[in-house]
């Protein structure tokens, strides 16, 4: 909202306004240091992962470690997704799209990980994993499709961009 815009406001509209702006504000701090603790727990775990490498299958710890990795990388995305709107007191679309697309490909990478394991499951498990691995990289033509135009249309509009 503009400054004049908020100074046309009836004052109880203004104090209504600027209180819920301040919910707005202490709502994300508090997604923030949720955000925050959750990617320090997955940090430590991760660690643990690392520590305990050394003992047993050492192909399903690289997978675990490699999961939690992306699921940190994830939260922390999340976080800057909530800065990004604790800042500019709005959504953007962008930062959505980057954790949508680092969940899939958590996901994909995950499956395509498990898939050795898959034949001695049944064909139905088998069948059912592969369609995912479809889908899901459909989901990444379509996310990654959308951050470019997005990124064309905000470089092709700079005044929407601020």
């Amino acid at each position: 909202m503009s400054e004049s815009r908020e100074t046309e406001l009836h004052p109880v509209r203004l104090r209504l306004v600027q209180g819920l702006s301040l919910v707005e504000d202490v709502v994300y701090f508090g997604l923030g240091l949720l955000l925050t603790i959750a990617a320090f727990g997955l940090l430590f775990s991760g660690s643990r992962v690392v520590i305990g490498m050394g003992s047993g299958d050492l192909g399903s710890n690289v997978v675990n470690l490699l999961d939690q990795i992306l699921l940190t990388l994830l939260v922390i995305e999340l976080l800057y997704t909530v800065q990004v709107s604790f800042r500019e007191h709005g959504l953007l679309a962008e930062p959505f799209l980057v954790v949508a697309l680092i969940a899939v490909i958590r996901r994909i990478l995950v499956l395509t990980a498990e898939i050795p394991k898959l034949p001695e499951s049944g064909d139905v498990i088998f069948r059912h994993a592969m369609i995912e691995l479809g889908l899901l990289t459909a989901m990444i033509v379509v996310l990654v499709t959308s951050l470019i135009a997005l990124q064309r249309h905000v470089k092709g509009h700079p005044k929407d961009a601020t």
